[in-house]
């Protein structure tokens, strides 16, 4: 595999494997090169992103490798974070924190396994908003992270406590899994939903009166005349 070409590969590896990073080894058995080959283009690389002055660098964590932001940048993240237009949960978010609160401690593996597609984003949103945290580390291969939810998780659902949410009791077989995953992000969203009643109770007067104009319009228009040549149309 060519160097720059080699490179990329690791980039985007780093990029799925997120705050956990992989290891030289790991990257070297993905990609079938040598543990020489692939830390060489790690040392590129980091050096091509400082030389670019790009706004992420890869830095070296407990033996393994992850992109990183820039500290520099740190304020602008946080003004990102707490943007307004950001408020709200995203389905695939609500469905992230609805997975976590029913089956913590669980690493985002898991998670993936669960609702079937990549978590890396929603995880993130769910970390920066405090919904969830890092518990700890599981004792398996690469030692993922464990997550688990927060008292900011609580608050923002108005829940006193994980006793509050649906009995995951009703849950026990492995294949009832996506029921119970269900059945509390249905108790999430409604909840979210509670909380904009506003916002939605003044959207739904502008489309009321939007919809009273446009029939207006049209009722207005049918009254007009119209020639043969639109009759026989």
């Amino acid at each position: 595999m060519k160097s720059q070409k080699l490179k990329a590969v690791i980039e985007g590896m780093l990029f799925l494997s997120g705050e956990e990073g992989l290891n030289v080894k790991q990257i070297a058995e993905v990609t079938d090169q040598t543990v020489q080959t692939v830390q060489i283009a790690i040392d590129e690389l980091q050096a091509d992103l400082k030389k670019a002055r790009r706004g992420i660098q890869i830095i070296h964590i407990a033996g393994s490798y992850q992109l990183s932001t820039l500290p520099a940048h740190a304020s602008y993240y946080e003004k990102l974070a707490e943007s307004p237009n950001r408020s709200s949960l995203s389905q695939a978010a609500l469905e992230t924190l609805s997975i976590v609160a029913y089956r913590q401690p669980i690493t985002r593996v898991e998670i993936e396994e669960i609702r079937g597609v990549k978590s890396e984003r929603p995880i993130y949103t769910l970390v920066n908003k405090d919904l969830i945290q890092e518990v700890g580390r599981a004792e398996a291969i690469g030692r993922p992270i464990l997550y688990g939810t927060t008292k900011a998780f609580l608050d923002y659902f108005g829940l006193s406590g994980l006793r509050e949410l649906p009995d995951a009791a009703l849950f026990e077989d492995e294949g009832d899994l996506e029921e119970e995953t269900q059945l509390l992000f249905n108790r999430l969203e409604e909840q979210t939903y509670n909380e904009d009643i506003p916002a939605l109770e003044e959207l739904g007067e502008e489309l009321i009166e939007a919809a009273e104009e446009a029939l207006s319009e049209a009722e207005a228009e049918s009254a007009l005349p119209h020639n043969d040549e639109d009759s026989k149309a």
